[in-house]
């Protein structure tokens, strides 16, 4: 295919994602990432941050940065496996695993690459992977880069997974992972991980779960799902983000010693990806010592979660099965998401639309998620933006502006 026969097909494609209303310009931030955002010269109240307990600003992690990176230098230089670990990336693990409770932890360039990691470097053409059937897709891209045999089950639908793992036991695989988020992305809702957990164990299985969205979120000090339902070594393999909660950049897989080394000689975006600048990792560990410092973080993150939630379900919003900070508001089709996000941000909300493949077709919604930074004032300012943008497009909260403050 000749260049302009390429930029053709790839501009009909464009084409039919605008038919659809699914094509959208980048959103261009004109400063911090914060409650608040400047866009196009626009104040905006932040609700499409995954920055949820604020740490990206925090001084300490800022500080921590700053000076790693004069004592450090600018960037490591290397691979991991080669020349480019140095005693600030194993400090960083060590942190992590005790925060995890785990024995050991490895880091990885981005969450999305430490799922691509752990499911190519521990299965293998006779394992089995038996996945959520709506687990994220840094999920689903691992899987498909692994030989190992995928069994799928509904979405946590305790029977389909009792049906997948006798059907990977019976085909006689050798390895078996049950893999799921902790916190579903798209719905804010929670895997059952004791459920899980027992019928793997039943069934010779190990678990694996991203807790991209959990960490920092659920359990004893932003332990994640695992410690939030009490499962600390019953799970073999947690995986995580740095980049969420954590407010920096990376990704980690955290399990036992065999995991580490096992990913260190097999983990592909491990062994082909320069290890992160020494101001990365500094501002990683600050964030992890905050955390840990300053509980009230949390706290405040859940409290601006229940007061805005009630208020979009008082408005009559769906926001389906949400249990988290991720709160989504269902409205249909593509173009009806994009319509809804567009009203809110004239009215000073900056809310984005998620649409299909994302989500399923009839899905389309706009995806909210309030962070420890919030103030009530800008809780309720959004949710008079809410208010007035369903009146105006006839969705579920038409009329209900005058009930909000």
């Amino acid at each position: 295919m000749a260049m302009n026969d390429l930029n053709q097909s790839l501009a009909d494609e464009l084409e039919q994602l605008r038919r659809e209303g699914r094509f959208r310009a980048l959103a261009v931030l004109e400063g911090p990432q914060d409650s608040e955002v400047v866009i196009g010269g626009q104040r905006l109240i932040n609700l499409s941050s995954n920055n949820y307990l604020g740490l990206n600003t925090h001084p300490r992690l800022i500080e921590a940065s700053c000076e790693a990176a004069r004592k450090w230098g600018a960037g490591s230089g290397a691979v991991r496996t080669i020349a480019g670990t140095q005693s600030i990336h194993e400090e960083l693990e060590s942190k992590l695993a005790a925060f995890k409770r785990t024995p050991a932890a490895l880091t990885l360039q981005s969450g999305y690459a430490a799922n691509l990691a752990v499911l190519g470097g521990v299965l293998g053409e006779p394992d089995a992977v038996v996945s959520d059937e709506l687990n994220h897709a840094s999920i689903i891209d691992g899987i498909r880069l692994t030989k190992a045999h995928r069994y799928l089950f509904p979405h946590k639908d305790m029977g389909g997974l009792e049906q997948r793992l006798e059907e990977a036991r019976r085909d006689g695989r050798r390895r078996v992972l049950v893999v799921t988020d902790g916190v579903f992305s798209m719905d804010g809702d929670i895997a059952p991980l004791p459920q899980i957990v027992e019928r793997a164990e039943a069934a010779g299985a190990a678990v694996m779960v991203d807790d991209a969205h959990g960490s920092g979120v659920l359990g004893e000090g932003g332990r994640g799902s695992v410690s939030h339902f009490r499962l600390e070594g019953r799970v073999a393999i947690q995986v995580g983000t740095l980049s969420k909660a954590v407010g920096v950049l990376g990704g980690y897989a955290a399990g036992s010693q065999e995991l580490r080394d096992t990913l260190i000689h097999l983990g592909r975006p491990f062994l082909f990806s320069t290890s992160h600048p020494p101001a990365v990792v500094a501002a990683c560990l600050a964030a992890l010592e905050v955390m840990q410092s300053e509980p009230d973080l949390q706290s405040r993150l859940w409290a601006n979660t229940k007061y805005f939630k009630a208020g979009l379900e008082e408005l009559g919003f769906d926001c389906g099965q949400s249990e988290t900070p991720i709160t989504p508001v269902i409205v249909g089709e593509a173009a009806a998401a994009m319509g809804l996000s567009d009203a809110l941000r004239r009215r000073g909300v900056f809310a984005q639309g998620i649409v299909f493949p994302t989500v399923a077709r009839d899905q389309g919604r706009v995806r909210t998620i309030v962070t420890a930074s919030h103030t009530r004032a800008q809780l309720d300012l959004a949710l008079r933006a809410f208010a007035d943008a369903g009146e105006e497009l006839g969705l579920a909260g038409a009329g209900a502006a005058a009930r909000r403050p």
